[in-house]
């Protein structure tokens, strides 16, 4: 079972990726979800964005074998919330 910090680096690391944002500018200026569709090259609308979640979370199931379910997210949440909320629903899952 990865620790807290590797769940964290990987987490990120996966959802920069899937929006291509760079990490720096993803979770540095701590985007709101609203931003990230703005800011992403890849995104139009939510429904990116929820895929984007998708592939994080399918991810974290095949990497570590953590399943993990986010809730509804109003577009103002920023992403450092976002993070939070994996995180806490990996260490349930664990």
């Amino acid at each position: 079972m990865p620790n807290h910090a590797e769940l964290s680096a990987f987490i990120c690391d996966t959802f920069s990726r899937h929006v291509e944002i760079e990490p720096e500018v993803l979770y540095g200026e701590d985007l709101s979800l609203a931003a990230i569709i703005k800011t992403s090259p890849k995104m139009t609308n939510s429904v990116d964005l929820m895929e984007a979640f998708a592939r994080t979370a399918n991810a974290l199931r095949k990497t570590w074998g953590i399943r993990v379910r986010l809730p509804t997210l109003p577009l103002d949440t920023p992403v450092s919330r976002v993070l939070d909320i994996f995180l806490a629903e990996a260490a349930v899952a664990a």
